[in-house]
């Protein structure tokens, strides 16, 4: 467990209390089993992950909104999907679109935020975690999962912003932003920005992904933890 995890554990998180339910619900998310991470990608489920922020700042700006959506055996699961609207979300901005038709939110408006932070957990299960921009993505929940219900999440994140300029190396490497690889691959974004939204571009463009990594003989999740941890040495030592 982190400091971060230790410092909030059995304390008022955000102003909240967690009741005996909430512990217990917890607990049980604990107790499942870590993830078969060398199981192929087409008997893997992975949960795809986007968040919308009030700004670009990991420490201080505020988690508005998340979005998952699950790929599972290599195929999209629409009805397999969460979408959470933190409060605070209601202070920035407009509102975000619920993009029906495409995810159905498992979080309802009015939800207390508490219970819906542990249903993402279960959501999420032991699976490995998908994002493009993972250190921001990746620090945006696991704060706020620390701060309201002292949790460490501890779980294995890919980032596709490694991933793929891996696997697709005819694409010019000195742009290679999300939009360059929607643009490259022809997804349509409905909505750019949007949790909801750029999770389920970034689950096609895991699907491209693992179809290109099985074919060059990586099938596996840990494959493609291996692949990112090997370019980002080579960017490092570069």
């Amino acid at each position: 467990m982190s400091w971060l995890s230790r410092l909030f554990a059995g304390q008022e998180a955000g102003g909240l209390t967690l009741t005996a339910e909430q512990q217990q619900s917890i607990a049980n998310w604990r107790q499942l089993p870590e993830p078969e991470l060398r199981r192929s990608h087409f008997r893997s489920r992975y949960v795809v992950v986007d968040v919308e922020a009030s700004g670009i700042n990991v420490k201080t700006d505020r988690l508005c909104a998340i979005a998952a959506l699950a790929l599972v055996d290599g195929q999209l699961r629409f009805r397999d999907a969460f979408q959470l609207l933190l409060t605070d979300a209601k202070a920035v901005g407009d509102p975000v679109p619920r993009a029906d038709g495409i995810l159905k939110p498992i979080a309802e408006d009015g939800e207390p935020e508490v219970d819906a932070l542990i249903s993402f957990l279960h959501f999420v299960g032991k699976s490995p975690l998908v994002a493009y921009n993972v250190p921001f993505v990746a620090a945006m929940i696991e704060r706020e999962l620390a701060a309201r219900l002292g949790v460490e999440l501890a779980l294995p994140w890919i980032d596709l912003a490694w991933v793929m300029p891996d696997l697709f190396r005819q694409v010019d490497q000195t742009q290679t932003g999300l939009d360059t690889w929607l643009d490259h691959f022809g997804i349509e974004s409905i909505r750019r920005h949007d949790a909801v939204s750029d999770a389920y571009v970034a689950s096609q463009m895991l699907q491209i992904a693992i179809a290109a990594a099985a074919h060059k003989g990586i099938d596996t999740p840990a494959g493609l933890l291996e692949l990112e941890k090997a370019r980002r040495h080579m960017h490092q030592s570069g």
